[in-house]
């Protein structure tokens, strides 16, 4: 008898993938990617994507591998996604929330990732509201680190999970005009799309109030305006960042209510977008203040693809970031 076919197990099936592999063996931010890296983690994802459409979720991509993600801020979207990624590829994980680690006891940063270190993981997956804590850890540590967003830098698997759902609608990204509206000032999604979308050759637009536009923006190779109606003006794509109200100190506007009424995405100003116009958003969302729900959950808006591509995106990043460190260990 045949067993062959009888024993075939389709968690067994990695995605045809070409054996190529990232620069770094860390993945700290946008910045640290040309052109060429960013399509391959795309093209990756594409493949990875295809493992969540079968029965069995599955694949031994990551078997004996440990993965820690270490949260020192509150996350859902992002934590949750890394989870799945990590369990679709048959990795070992661990998640830690600070508010039960001994962070709380007053253990610094690199103490704590130390002793996590100690139990000998092969990435760590951190978020952390300090600018350039995970480039710190890469410096330090053996563990390949993941940055899954530090302080108001960068948040880079956001910034590729959106350039995923761009392209899988467009097809590409060169030549669209993306406007960005929201508190530009706050945010690390939008240093790391800027990043992205300039270098895959988008025409990017920003809006925000003037008070919430960084000083030195423009040197990114964007367009600034603080008039939504130009900046919406026959955009392929509007990215709505959220008002960060917890990174604010003072008045940066009258109200929120004010706010909506100049800046928020409404049915009416989106007829001045193209007519097959994407709608997305990072989350969380503020409806009514960045987003009226009829747009929110209108059919422009893409915002629940988002969420889903984001296991896909992050699958690839791990995929190839344990390639990457397979590939130093050999050299």
């Amino acid at each position: 008898m045949n067993t062959a076919a009888t024993d075939h197990n389709p968690a067994h099936d990695v995605p045809d993938i070409a054996p190529v592999t990232l620069r770094s063996r860390h993945l700290l931010g946008i910045d640290g990617l040309d052109a060429g890296e960013i399509s391959l983690i795309l093209d990756t994802a594409e493949a990875m994507k295809e493992i969540g459409t079968r029965s069995v979720k599955k694949v031994p991509t990551l078997r004996g591998r440990t993965v820690v993600n270490l949260f020192f801020e509150p996350s859902t979207r992002t934590r949750t996604s890394f989870e799945i990624a990590e369990k679709r590829l048959s990795a070992d994980t661990l998640s830690i929330a600070t508010s039960t680690s001994s962070v709380t006891k007053g253990e610094t940063l690199l103490d704590t990732v130390r002793n996590l270190e100690a139990m000998a993981p092969d990435m760590i997956v951190m978020r952390h509201a300090s600018s350039g804590a995970p480039h710190l850890l890469a410096r330090m540590c053996r563990s390949a680190i993941v940055n899954a967003g530090d302080g108001m830098h960068e948040h880079p698997t956001q910034a590729l999970l959106d350039a995923f759902t761009i392209r899988e609608r467009r097809k590409h990204l060169k030549g669209l005009k993306v406007a960005i509206v929201g508190d530009l000032l706050h945010s690390r999604v939008l240093r790391s799309n800027i990043l992205l979308l300039t270098k895959m050759g988008a025409d990017v637009w920003v809006c925000g109030p003037p008070t919430l536009v960084p000083a030195e923006i423009r040197r990114f190779g964007v367009r600034v305006t603080s008039f939504v109606d130009e900046a919406v003006a026959d955009a392929d794509v509007v990215m709505l960042l959220r008002i960060q109200l917890e990174r604010m100190e003072g008045a940066y506007f009258p109200s929120l209510r004010e706010y909506f009424q100049v800046f928020g995405m409404t049915e009416a100003r989106l007829r001045l977008a193209k007519p097959d116009v994407m709608i997305m958003h990072p989350g969380p969302m503020n409806r009514g203040v960045e987003i009226a729900s009829e747009v929110a959950d209108g059919p422009y808006s893409v915002i629940l693809d988002q969420v889903a591509n984001g296991v896909a995106v992050r699958m690839a990043v791990l995929y190839l970031l344990a390639g990457g460190a397979e590939h130093e260990e050999a050299a």
